[in-house]
């Protein structure tokens, strides 16, 4: 049976000599393996710039269940990416929060609200024109709401530190290694608070940006037994430096 669904690409690799396998996150269907027939071919009706990491996509598609590999019928861009592929503080944020959405969500099922969340995340960072330095810090921790480990947003002048195991302030430190205190426990928690589209209200130096980039890395480590080693951060240090 045919559907139509949006679609974010997240992953691709070669199958053959003209196709490809792409992982898409779909709005219907959740992460899905799509077979892509034709597209590495020079005349190809499917240009193959539509499968950059995070594009956003239509398609027509046939769905069989619980098959490891479904099949595209059709598949056009849902908007036409302007700025993430052109700008390469932005298109390190792309593959960066790729990244992060390819290593954790692994759910074959509709999600609705994540797949939004996605897409207008995307959406957002492409339109955004400047001060979006932050946004990779802001979109992580928003998606751990999703991933059902969103810090508990309980600090206080008496609970200073906060258990990265737990994932709550308290006020002794804990006794193992993975807790953040202040200063940067309290800036984390105003993190929490901040919604993505306000990113450009969030300062913070750049040291501090590359502490919360590996702790939060290693938060996801510590709560999501799926999540492998990841490597783009390692360029968006350098971008961002």
């Amino acid at each position: 049976m045919l559907h139509k669904t949006r679609g974010i690409v997240l992953h691709q690799i070669n199958y053959s000599e003209t196709s490809v396998i792409a992982k898409i996150y779909t709005e219907q269907f959740g992460l899905q393996s799509y077979i892509i027939r034709g597209v590495r071919k020079a005349k190809s009706k499917i240009k193959r710039n539509l499968l950059q990491h995070l594009s956003p996509v239509d398609m027509v598609v046939y769905y069989k269940g619980k098959s490891n590999i479904q099949y595209i019928k059709e598949i056009k861009t849902d908007f036409q990416l302007q700025s993430i592929p052109f700008e390469i503080t932005k298109s390190s944020i792309a593959i960066f929060i790729n990244e992060i959405l390819y290593k954790s969500i692994k759910e074959e099922e509709a999600n609705p609200k994540l797949f939004e969340f996605i897409f207008n995340s995307v959406k957002l960072l492409d339109e955004t024109k400047d001060k979006y330095i932050n946004f990779h810090l802001l979109f992580v921790i928003q998606l751990t709401k999703f991933l059902g480990f969103f810090p508990r947003g309980n600090y206080s002048t008496s609970k200073t530190f906060f258990d990265m195991e737990e994932g709550i302030f308290c006020g002794n430190k804990p006794m193992h290694g993975n807790y953040i205190r202040e200063p940067l426990s309290r800036k984390f928690f105003n993190l929490l608070k901040t919604e993505i589209a306000e990113n450009s209200s969030v300062s913070l130096s750049q040291k501090e940006r590359q502490e919360f980039l590996q702790r939060l890395i290693d938060y996801y480590r510590l709560h999501l037994p799926v999540f492998r080693e990841i490597k783009s951060h390692h360029i968006l240090r350098e971008v961002l430096e």
